[in-house]
């Protein structure tokens, strides 16, 4: 019955969508188009190499154990992605419940015993005023899914639960970042440190030339008091950097999910600053919708919104159910399986249909349709954000080797400097002011080397994060592993250029 004037609804509602669409109304999601660039802006770099880049492991391009071995120990243990691991799995349960609407949304089996007093006072008031009843059914309601309501919910968990994956390798990147990074800084403040204790040494022999000298009367206080002032300067910057390198230490120890403690052991005492190779291979720009987890999440995002416009949609339509009940009914309980005399029930079909809803439904639509376009603007947002992120890193790269370079040829003139000056000063052809000067200029000169050095592994990083490396971790071990399940979910848990967003269109 309902199947007859199923043709008469489609043509009389103009149903062109529901029938292009396999029986569901709404648009089936086409990914947005977004604008990239076909080249990086320094793909002539030769220092920037545009072929296909493997970046699963990139920090292996640093070549450190120490390092290798933190980023194990916070992909095993860190929190924030220990949360995001079970919002996947919150998802999935979500798709699980969407899924399960395609078949009877009610089976139940229900009863009671009741004992009733009629009233003798109203009207056609029965002769029997106590009554008991005794009854126990299955019930069953099974709308079915005509206008595509239900595959559609489906399609858009579907596409959230994608969407938290794609988040979860989102904070899989910038958790990798973010140990090597402070890791860099960790080791960036050990070298600055031992730069700022090398100047003390000399600056101590300086000041005693000075002293020396003054009270033997061969120079003025003044040189003497100079050289005490470069020496104690100096000696204050190593507080202020045993600071930095202890909250960096902290940072890491919050990031492996453990209490700040001290990491020395574990950080193999006194190390190097990583080295990075002096080319780095990125791939191209738009290499980055499908390695971004961030632009991924987004459009994944959009893709689910899609799917909730048809189901807005659907509720312009009937809903069309098939309805039953089978059970005892008897007055007392003795006589409930006398059957088939207490045997009752019945089975049908039922129809809703809300046809005066003052503009509602249509409204929902609308804000259905409002926010897909908002996620389709995010999208394309996110994609150019992507691009100048990558942009940003690697000039910042680039420019942190030369900034080095230019660094260390001004140190080794400093330094010979500083020993010219203090062969005259000892000479007695100059007086220490020069000395004073030079002195200065070296532990300055020494200290931004060791930043800049930093910063040359701090923008590699950088990059690698821009680029949206590292998130194939979750991908390790087990083959059978799919989009939707991370290989590996952290420890103590069981367990993808246009200026304009278009409406939903329909494929």
């Amino acid at each position: 019955m309902a199947y007859a004037v199923l043709p008469l609804l489609v043509a009389g509602c103009g149903l062109d969508e529901w029938a292009r669409n396999g029986g569901k109304v709404g648009p089936n999601y086409k990914k947005p188009p977004a604008a990239v660039a076909e080249n990086w802006i320094d793909y002539q770099d030769p220092r920037l190499r545009s072929e296909e880049a493997d970046l699963g492991r990139w920090w292996g391009v640093f070549e450190d154990p120490v390092l290798d071995s933190l980023i194990e120990e916070a992909y095993r243990q860190n929190l924030s992605l220990r949360a995001a691991g079970e919002r996947i799995a919150e998802s999935r349960a979500r798709r699980g419940i969407a899924a399960g609407s395609l078949f009877p949304q009610q089976q139940e089996f229900a009863g009671s015993a009741t004992a009733n007093k009629a009233s003798t006072e109203a009207a056609n008031a029965g002769t029997e005023q106590w009554f008991r009843n005794t009854e126990v059914g299955f019930n069953v309601s099974w709308e079915l899914d005509l206008w595509g309501r239900f595959r559609r919910a489906i399609e858009a968990a579907d596409a959230d639960l994608e969407a938290s994956v794609a988040n979860f390798d989102d904070v899989l990147v910038i958790l990798l970042a973010d140990v090597a990074a402070n890791y860099v800084q960790y080791r960036t403040f050990q070298e600055r440190i031992a730069v700022a204790r090398r100047n003390v040494e000399i600056q101590e022999a300086s000041y005693q030339v000075a002293n020396d000298k003054f009270k033997a009367g061969g120079a003025t206080e003044r040189d003497a008091q100079q050289a005490r002032q470069i020496l104690e300067q100096t000696r204050a910057l190593i507080p202020q950097l045993e600071t930095g390198r202890r909250q960096a230490q902290n940072a890491l120890c919050v990031l492996l999910g453990l209490p700040p403690i001290d990491l020395s052991d574990r950080l193999a005492g006194e190390g190097s600053i990583p080295a990075v190779p002096p080319e780095l291979a990125l791939g191209i720009p738009a290499d980055l919708l499908r390695r971004r987890p961030d632009v991924r999440r987004i459009e994944r995002q959009a893709a689910a919104q899609s799917a909730l416009i048809g189901v807005a949609k659907a509720d312009f339509y009937p809903r069309l159910s098939l309805l039953g009940s089978i059970g005892v009914q008897a007055e007392d309980f003795g006589d409930l399986f006398d059957t088939p005399g207490s045997l009752s029930g019945f089975v049908g079909p039922g129809f809703q249909w809300d046809v005066f809803h003052y503009g509602r439904i249509e409204g929902n639509v609308q804000v259905q349709e409002a926010r897909f376009r908002q996620l389709v603007y995010g999208y394309q947002e996110a994609v150019l954000r992507a691009g100048r992120e990558a942009e940003d890193a690697a000039v910042g790269f680039l420019k942190a080797q030369e900034r080095a370079r230019y660094l260390g040829e001004s140190v080794a003139a400093a330094s010979r400097t500083v020993e010219i000056t203090r062969d005259q000063y000892q000479q007695g052809a100059i007086d220490f002011t020069p000395v004073f000067l030079f002195e200065e200029t070296l532990a300055d000169q020494q200290d931004e080397l060791a930043l800049a050095r930093g910063q040359i592994a701090l923008s590699a990083v950088d990059l690698y994060r821009a680029l949206g490396g590292g998130w194939e971790m979750r991908l390790r071990g087990s083959g059978e592993r799919t989009a939707s399940r991370p290989a590996t979910r952290p420890a103590a848990t069981t367990r993808p250029a246009a200026t304009t967003a278009p409406a939903a269109t329909t494929e």
